[in-house]
């Protein structure tokens, strides 16, 4: 094979990277309310929007309760070569579909719900002349979880709750390729379907003071099957890179959650959560196309990660409500594995937001501002450092019966 092939061959097998970085991004926004708290929501979410955070709190519940939202996100994430002062970034407005949950109480010790929302999602798109346009330019995956949930009153002291998600996820992938004398692109598009569960118990410590929260999900297994369209490929190139089907399974992480709230006065609650990110089952990724030369894994070596998060809620009135929060994230890449794909970086959070409530209406905001720090990537040829902030703006409605 010709070496300008076997560069060619090389850079598109790193298509696998844009789907296996977007795994990275997981997503807590599914509440307006648990945005403006930084997410502490484990043991603090007492109405439908608990099916995300934890089962067994749908038991806050007093007879139904309907929830509807969404949120857009404002990432800006700037590049840096190593041994160059050349920056580039992209500013890229990221909607996941709206959230919706629904929970109904059977009776004094059952309720049931349903809950639809993106626990993972991801997006990126590099402008037109970026410099590694050929590592990464665009790339976009979401997994959609419909989500039946059950809780039970085991003990006046004890809830726990279950649920099963049927997921649907999608990703497509646009990357260049480098000709020397012309640029071509790639792109590959699929979906798939797969399955999780989830399981959550929410304890009272002492009566009207302290809880206790706690949540596992599943990891989960997806198989995308799709489709790559190669265009303005040069004739010598045409025979192998043709558009063919491909397929690739990606392994998505358990996560286990526990969680405190101290409520000191009947006007102020304090919430923390510690989350454990369950990455390192993502050692290597590898997508399958039906030309078999075209296949090759790639190393991943994703590492487990704590997550910490912090948040207030005060009463002003009967009806109005501030909310104050901050968390912080590490990112699961190691150096050695990140790429401009879809860049990923630890993550500090500051929130806030309001809620008001005029019975069975409520109305709630949330924000935050997210600082990425600084993180270096070693990968030959594409080494350098990454850096960002971005913005999150959530806006859910609640309608709830007594």
């Amino acid at each position: 094979m010709i070496p300008m092939m076997k560069k060619t061959l090389s850079i598109l097998t790193l298509l696998a990277a844009g789907t296996g970085h977007a795994a990275g991004f997981s997503f807590d926004t599914h509440s307006a309310r648990a945005t403006s708290m930084g997410f502490a929501a484990v043991a603090n979410m007492q109405d439908s929007s608990a099916i995300a955070y934890n089962a067994a709190n749908i038991l806050g519940v007093e007879k139904l309760d309907i929830t509807a939202g969404d949120l857009i996100t404002l990432p800006r994430i700037n590049f840096t070569a190593e041994g160059t002062d050349r920056t580039q970034a992209f500013d890229t407005l990221l909607a996941p579909p709206p959230h919706a949950f629904g929970v109904y109480r059977l009776n004094e010790k059952m309720a049931v719900g349903l809950g639809l929302f993106v626990p993972f999602a991801a997006g990126s798109k590099w402008p037109d002349d970026f410099d590694f346009r050929t590592r990464g330019y665009k790339a976009q995956l979401a997994t959609y979880h419909l989500n039946p949930t059950f809780a039970y009153q085991a003990h006046p002291r004890l809830r726990v709750g279950v649920g099963v998600s049927v997921i649907r996820g999608t990703v497509d992938i646009e990357r260049k390729l480098n000709f020397v004398s012309s640029e071509g692109t790639v792109e590959l598009g699929g979906g798939a379907w797969g399955l999780a569960y989830n399981a959550g118990i929410q304890l009272t410590i002492l009566d009207k003071l302290l809880q206790f929260g706690g949540q596992f999900r599943s990891p989960s297994s997806l198989t995308f099957k799709g489709d790559v369209d190669f265009r303005d490929i040069p004739p010598a190139f045409q025979t192998q890179l043709r558009d063919q089907s491909v397929q690739s399974t990606v392994q998505f992480p358990g996560s286990a959650s526990a969680g405190l709230l101290f409520t000191p006065s009947e006007r102020l609650s304090i919430a923390f959560d510690l989350k454990l990110m369950l990455w390192s089952t993502f050692e290597e990724f590898t997508i399958e196309f039906d030309d078999p030369s075209l296949t090759n894994p790639l190393p991943k070596f994703w590492e487990n990660t704590w997550n910490f998060h912090l948040g207030a809620e005060f009463k002003v009135t009967e009806n109005f409500l501030v909310r104050l929060g901050t968390a912080f994230d590490r990112a699961p890449s190691p150096e050695n594995t990140l790429s401009p794909d879809l860049p990923d970086a630890d993550r500090y959070r500051l929130a806030a937001g309001v809620g008001y409530a005029l019975n069975p209406v409520r109305v709630d905001l949330g924000y935050q501002y997210i600082f990425l720090g600084n993180t270096k990537s070693t990968i030959p040829g594409i080494s350098g450092a990454y850096d960002g902030d971005g913005h999150i703006f959530g806006l859910t409605l609640g309608y709830s019966l007594k």
